[in-house]
């Protein structure tokens, strides 16, 4: 055994002797495995934060949560043209099924709309994300206050003109005076300001919570009509606990089917839209871009692996006469071999720390600038770019360090002179 640590001990040091000698060399071939590494753990890290950073956006919902609609939200097989013939989903609609779904925890309208300016006196916000939506829709997606609250069922009915406010909102149009209570201008007319939603941060689906405002979906009807065609109308529904989904779609199914008089022979002029089919989507987007980046990547480290490997010959070609005298010295055919193993698999690892570091030094700066993406560097993918690099530089210094191993000493000795 001791024998057997000699030779790993003598070996590394010829391996980093050789490496010394050699720096121009060394730092050619570094540069490689160095980019293959961070090209790979790279996409890998971003694909990993962005598939983070949708779930978390996503953590707000039940994955049974449904949403009811003309459109669907995923692939169809229905046709386009015939989709745009479908009916929006209306009021009524909502109203019957929040009626008559025992399955159903809560069930919510919302409109969409275009976007509103605000104003308060001489402050004003333009452009602002307006969410037209039932009082039940912060039952379904929670929303936390930082002052105030969410309109009432009484206050959403009559579409009473109350608006709640996000936090930015609050901040550009009222600074360090209250807002709860006050008249804000929307649509030509006076909200009062009854809650502030707590900061959160933006999202990456839609417009963060922040810079937007709610008011009552039947104001909204009230004051617009029912058959604006620049307004997309949805439902949206929480299962109890428990619940059987398939049998609660059923239902949804049945109950707009018999209110649109559908024949039996008719396809559903309307679709059901499931979050949890929305993860397995966006899994299914994350697994093809894992694996488009994988392929990218690899051709950079194949270009690494083969820099080694042709570095490693020349290495080899260069000490032809020195093998020879060492192996006419004693040296045995394993020493050789794991002399020359080593200088490879220490020019991929080095590269490939290189590489990780410039992953990670990335990710620090990204996430110093980009306040609301977390970009993360997992201990797997960490493992994984130094168990590549380790692996590249095996099989890219095994066929080398071979043939250096069974070199003839006579010849060898003979090839150098």
């Amino acid at each position: 055994m001791l024998v057997y640590l000699r030779v790993f001990k003598e070996s590394f040091a010829f391996a980093i002797n050789a490496l010394r000698n050699n720096k121009l060399r060394t730092f050619l071939s570094l540069i490689g495995v160095t980019v293959g590494i961070f090209s790979i753990i790279a996409v890998l890290a971003a694909v990993d934060s962005l598939d983070k950073n949708i779930k978390d956006s996503l953590s707000g919902l039940d994955s049974n949560t449904m949403y009811l609609a003309n459109m669907s939200f995923g692939p169809t097989d229905v046709p386009r043209w015939k989709r745009e013939q479908f009916d929006e989903v209306t009021y009524d609609e909502y109203r019957q099924l929040k009626a008559s779904l025992s399955g159903a925890e809560h069930v919510a309208f919302q409109l969409f709309v275009r976007r509103e300016n605000i104003r308060y006196e001489s402050e004003q916000v333009s452009s602002v994300n307006t969410v037209v939506v039932s009082n039940e829709f912060t039952d379904i997606q929670v929303l936390e206050f930082e002052k105030g609250r969410f309109y009432n069922e009484s206050e959403s009915n009559s579409g009473k003109a109350v608006v709640v406010i996000g936090s930015e909102i609050a901040e550009s149009l009222f600074g360090d005076f209250e807002p709860i209570g006050k008249k804000v201008r929307l649509y030509g007319q006076k909200f009062t300001v009854i809650g502030v939603v707590k900061k959160e941060g933006s999202g990456l689906f839609g417009d963060s919570n922040d810079i937007s405002i709610f008011l009552p979906a039947n104001y909204y009807r009230n004051r617009f009509g029912n058959n604006n065609p620049f307004i997309k109308n949805i439902v949206i529904i929480k299962p109890k606990n428990g619940t059987d989904i398939e049998g609660l779609k059923a239902d949804v199914v049945q109950s707009m089917r018999g209110k649109r008089g559908l024949k039996p022979d008719e396809i559903n002029t309307f679709f059901i839209s499931v979050i949890s089919g929305l993860k397995d989507a966006i899994d299914g987007i994350i697994g093809a871009m894992n694996l488009i980046g994988w392929i990218i990547s690899g051709f950079s480290l194949l270009v690494g692996g083969f820099g080694i490997a042709n570095i490693m010959f020349v290495s080899v070609k260069e000490r032809t006469n020195l093998i020879g005298i060492q192996k006419s010295l004693g040296a045995k055919n394993k020493f050789i071999l794991f002399q020359f193993l080593f200088e490879a698999v220490i020019l991929a690892i080095v590269g490939g720390l290189v590489g990780l570091f410039l992953v990670w030094l990335i990710a620090m700066i990204m996430n110093g600038f980009i306040e609301d993406f977390e970009f993360v560097l997992s201990f797997w993918n960490m493992f994984l770019g130094f168990g590549l690099s380790t692996f590249i530089g095996l099989i890219s210094g095994v066929i080398p360090a071979i043939s250096a191993s069974k070199l003839d000493p006579v010849e060898a000795i003979r090839t150098g002179m």
